[in-house]
């Protein structure tokens, strides 16, 4: 058989399980809490392996073993760094961020941080920044699966029905099933994505004999590879203090992750969640290292399509390639379809009304932020994809506000929502080169994170003090 054949019938069984998922969860999601919150009671299992699939996106597949490839193993130090800080920021936020949100009816991050600051200011602006950030990640992940199946299959579908089609899946279930619907296929894809990469980095080593023969001709082709900063000297210590701050604030930023640890059915689950999900990163990341060093033996000059291509479809056997691709898809959608979500719950939270509303509202916006990304995937711009590469930096930006609205027991001002809003800003124009990007060699985002941290302790501290006086 082709491959366009064992993708039919593998996308087939795919959507079949999927659909079956989805009947099952659906009798169930009668309330708001149900449809938005999956019930509210998740165990360790299911909260793991979806705040897992959440969390590794189709960039986990395709960007970092191109990251490896062309950067070297650096990246493990920022890696193995954040990942424990974010595991314990989860373990202690996330319990106090747990408590709370449940005491204050959590619908969503925007409508907790407009609670806690008594200031619709507060809620829009996390709002804001999740629109502004998430939107074009997810477009930029369609759009590179779109393109990536367009050229395993030049003459089945143009690019555009690949991201119809795939916009199409998500929206079908999210809207059906709501967000338990969502986490079981989200264990589905986690689990189908790990084997895949798994496979894939297994055959990558099989090739060169053994780990130690892969890295023995990496030192031989290109020693900085092996070294920090490394041959582009990428890995500064700017970017690990950036880029720690980014994934350790992720569980809070992002709402996708941010409901889930809301919805841990009690302590004893979010810790084990946390802790698994540290274990699962390093497995995750540990197979796509693999890839890349492979990459950077036989192709290094090679695009990344090209190597992607190479790696995943054209150096793997039928059935493993055909896997590669479905494991792609799959990466995609389960990111993807839990940022829409998250987004149309995140709209709800800002609004009352009551449940049935809340259910319409809420799939109204699933269908347009699911428009939205489609629009974008197709027209994407050179702006929209620098926005998508800086999702996670820019979703740091609102960190101190979110993170000294749960943490406080104080009552707050609207200082922190006005200043996060001009570092937004700030962040946006830097990135479309309309403000400069670093002052004094001083990367502008270390700026503004020191100024929001400034902001937070003013806020506590000092008016909150004056305000208990």
């Amino acid at each position: 058989m082709s491959m366009l054949t064992n993708f039919i019938i593998a996308s087939a069984v795919y959507l079949a399980i999927l659909i079956f998922l989805v009947r099952r969860t659906r009798i169930k999601e009668k309330t708001t809490s149900n449809y938005l919150l999956g019930g509210g009671n998740i165990g360790f299992v299911i909260g793991l392996f979806t705040t897992a699939a959440t969390l590794f996106s189709a960039f986990t597949v395709v960007g970092m073993p191109d990251f490896f490839r062309t950067h070297g193993v650096g990246a493990w130090i920022f890696l193995a760094v954040s990942d424990t800080m974010m595991v314990y920021g989860l373990i202690r936020v996330g319990e106090v961020l747990r408590r709370k949100a449940r005491n204050l009816d959590f619908k969503g991050m925007s409508g907790l941080m407009a609670s806690t600051y008594q200031s619709k200011l507060a809620g829009y602006v996390t709002f804001g920044g999740a629109v502004i950030f998430l939107i074009p990640y997810i477009a930029v992940q369609i759009s590179g699966i779109s393109i990536f199946l367009n050229a395993a299959f030049p003459e089945a579908l143009p690019v555009w029905a690949w991201s119809l089609g795939i916009v199409a899946v998500m929206v079908v279930y999210s809207e059906t099933g709501g967000l338990r619907a969502i986490m079981y296929n989200d264990t589905l894809q986690g689990i189908l994505l790990f084997f895949t990469i798994w496979v894939v980095g297994y055959n990558c080593i099989a090739h060169f004999g053994s780990v130690e023969s892969m890295f023995a001709e990496v030192k031989v082709l290109n020693e900085k590879l092996l070294s920090v900063p490394g041959p582009k000297g990428l890995f500064t210590a700017q970017f690990f203090i950036i880029s720690a701050i980014a994934i350790i604030c992720l569980p809070f930023t992002q709402p996708q992750i941010s409901t889930r640890v809301v919805i841990m059915k009690n302590s004893a689950s979010l810790k084990k969640m946390a802790v698994g999900l540290g274990v699962v990163a390093i497995l995750v990341i540990l197979p796509t290292l693999f890839m890349g060093m492979y990459g950077a033996i036989l192709y290094p000059d090679s695009s990344t399509q090209d190597f992607i291509g190479h790696v995943l479809l054209y150096d793997q056997a039928p059935a493993i390639a055909t896997l590669g691709l479905i494991g792609l898809v799959a990466a995609a959608i389960s990111t993807s379809d839990s940022q829409i979500f998250a987004l149309g719950s995140e709209l709800r939270s800002l609004l009352n009304l009551e449940d049935a509303k809340s259910i319409k509202i809420t799939r109204f916006f699933i269908v347009v932020f699911g428009l939205l990304a489609l629009i974008f995937s197709i027209v994407s711009t050179e702006h929209l994809v620098l926005l998508a590469r800086t999702s996670f930096t820019g979703t740091a930006i609102m960190a101190p506000m979110i993170l000294t609205g749960i943490l406080s027991s104080k009552k707050l001002t609207s200082l922190m929502p006005l200043v996060t809003l001009g570092g937004l800003l700030f962040f946006i124009l830097s990135k479309l080169s309309v403000m400069p990007t670093q002052f004094f060699g001083i990367q502008s985002e270390l700026i503004l994170f020191a100024t929001l941290i400034t902001a937070s302790l003013v806020e506590v501290f000092i008016l909150g003090a004056r305000r208990a006086e």
